[in-house]
């Protein structure tokens, strides 16, 4: 069989199970968010932390939850890395350094999962399971209860009330990440990936050499790693180190993890605002900008322009053999276009024009499919700004799903899509200008910028990923980088709440023969269009500086 029929097989597979899952597990999670009932041990937990689950919040005050929570928990997990060589089954691993504990703590907190450190020669058992595990979990679980509170916004009318965010928050956990996570687990444990407490083992190579192998709790990070679109890894080489993917079926069930709450989450939002054929065309606008980026990079690493890959016969250069071209390029696609930033190759060394692919779709915001509840909160956002922009081309008030998109919802929409690029462009320029980001390149020129541009795009849009030669555990990025991850994952929260409680005290607005059809394909082409015109024009220059000059002149 040959590698590019395979690669098909591959994409066809995926998109089958993908497509196989969305309308069950859609229906499920708005079941989820929907019910009243509350679970035995949801009751423990609510008693425990004091919060009344049956209370509804208005939009301040399920936005000061999730700050509230976070907040505690980028605390926790800061001190947890600063005192672990006290806990149980330290490796007699010494404390991690306050700017890179900050770094890693807000990283984790943020759905980022940042790391600028090795995870097998840093950190304890404790700390790996206990503290960044954990916040695999709970981070996932913010973005999809925001996610949901905004879909209320438009379900809902002549009310200000969004849901209990301390509800959301325990029944995403305890209903949907924890018991998918105990099925991958025990998936990628049968299939070769490693799962225990042990210590780190001194072997003898063939050469005479001595080499520490390390072990660990790894499957159970894995999967909910790729599941809450998390993306930290147990080893600094991620998703390509043997132990956490040991072979073409987990590489599969990786991606598969990756994209199954993203693409399935479309429908959640059909069955909650009561309209199915709305979440299709949303999942239809995520499916071909994915589509379309997977066809883009494994292209161009089959085509192996440049002088080095024409002579070497193709673009394996930081790539596993086990996996090949095609599996590398979905999983880089994948993992870009969703918050995760697991990886099972290197970025770094991807074709100019490919990295500048997977550079775009984090630029994006991440909404084809995106993270967890950030890929559809982002998404509807662009709808929004869709139906603003039809409304403008046909004199007509713009109205999305019987809500009027008027003065304050436009520039709430205005004020969220602004953030990230405002945080990726300053903070690539601050860095460029300074020593630290030329001290931190491994390469100069086109490649050098795309490795400073990486680094802020990831941190700014809750990536994690990065173009591996850049040496980012320093002050100064560790710093910088920190506060992208804090302000790119909250201050857009801020803008969607108080998008949503805007909608939810709206009265519905009856459709008439000149509203926009938005469950329809022209909306689902409009509404991708405006998303490639809105980006293109924001980050063309700092791609053309970078990735497009590299791969011209390659």
């Amino acid at each position: 069989m040959s590698p590019v029929l395979a690669d098909v097989l591959l994409v066809t597979a995926l998109i089958g199970a993908l497509a196989l899952v969305h309308r069950p597990l859609g229906d499920y999670m708005a079941a989820v968010y929907s019910s009243k009932k509350h679970l035995r041990v949801e009751k423990w937990i609510y008693r425990s932390v004091g919060a009344n689950p049956d209370t509804e919040m208005r939009w301040p005050a399920y936005l000061r939850g999730v700050l509230a929570f976070s907040a505690v928990s980028v605390l926790f997990l800061y001190l947890m890395q600063r005192v672990q060589d006290r806990l149980p089954l330290s490796l007699g691993f010494k404390p991690i350094s306050p700017d890179q504990a900050f770094n890693t703590a807000v990283s984790f907190v943020s759905n980022t999962n940042w790391q600028s450190y090795s995870g097998e020669t840093a950190m304890s058992h404790v700390t790996q399971t206990a503290g960044l595990a954990v916040q695999n979990f709970v981070s996932a679980a913010v973005g999809i209860a925001v996610a949901v509170a905004l879909v209320r916004g438009f379900a809902r009318s002549r009310t200000g009330d969004l849901g209990n965010f301390w509800a959301d928050l325990v029944r995403g956990t305890v209903r949907i990440l924890l018991p998918i996570s105990v099925v991958a687990a025990v998936l990628l444990i049968a299939a070769g990936a490693i799962q225990n407490f042990g210590d780190i083992h001194t072997i003898t190579t063939l050469t005479g050499d001595k080499q520490a192998i390390s072990s660990g709790a790894v499957a159970s990070q894995e999967a909910i790693k790729d599941l809450g679109t998390n993306g930290g890894g147990f080893f600094n080489a991620n998703s390509s180190h043997p132990f956490e993917n040991p072979g073409g079926f987990t590489n599969l069930l990786e991606i598969f993890l990756l994209l199954v709450i993203p693409f399935s989450l479309p429908r959640t939002f059909g069955k909650m605002v009561g309209n199915v054929k709305q979440g299709y065309a949303i999942v239809a606008a995520m499916g071909i900008i994915w589509f379309l980026a997977v066809v883009a990079v494994t292209w161009i690493e089959y085509a192996h322009p440049g002088t080095a890959s024409q002579i070497a016969g193709g673009s394996m250069e930081g790539k596993e053999q086990r996996f090949g071209e095609g599996p590398s390029s979905l999983f880089a696609v994948s993992t870009t276009m969703t918050s995760t930033g697991s990886v099972n190759s290197f970025h770094d060394s991807f074709q100019g024009l490919s990295g500048g692919v997977l550079l775009l779709g984090m630029m994006l915001g991440e909404i084809a499919p995106g993270g967890v509840g950030s890929g559809l909160y982002g998404m509807l956002i662009m709808a929004m700004i869709a139906v603003f922009l039809a409304g403008l081309m046909v004199g007509r008030t713009p109205e999305y799903l019987g809500k009027k998109i008027g003065t304050r919802e436009i520039k709430l929409a205005a004020c969220y899509i602004l953030i990230t690029p405002a945080l990726v462009l300053i903070g690539t320029a601050v860095a460029m200008a300074l020593p630290d980001g030329k001290d931190a390149m491994t390469n100069i020129g086109a490649h050098g910028f795309s490795e400073v541009l990486y680094a802020y795009t990831s941190a700014s849009n809750n990536n994690g990923s990065a173009f591996a030669g850049f040496g980012a555990n320093t002050d100064f990025f560790n710093t910088t980088l920190g506060l992208c991850m804090v302000l790119g994952r909250f201050l857009p929260m801020v803008f969607v709440l108080a998008l949503a409680g805007s909608l939810a005290e709206q009265k519905p607005v009856p459709a008439t023969a000149g509203t926009l059809r938005t469950e329809k394909p022209l909306f689902t082409g409009l509404l991708v269009g405006a998303i490639m015109i809105i980006t293109g024009l924001t980050f063309f220059p700092a791609l053309a500086l970078g990735p497009l000059a590299e791969g011209l002149a390659a």
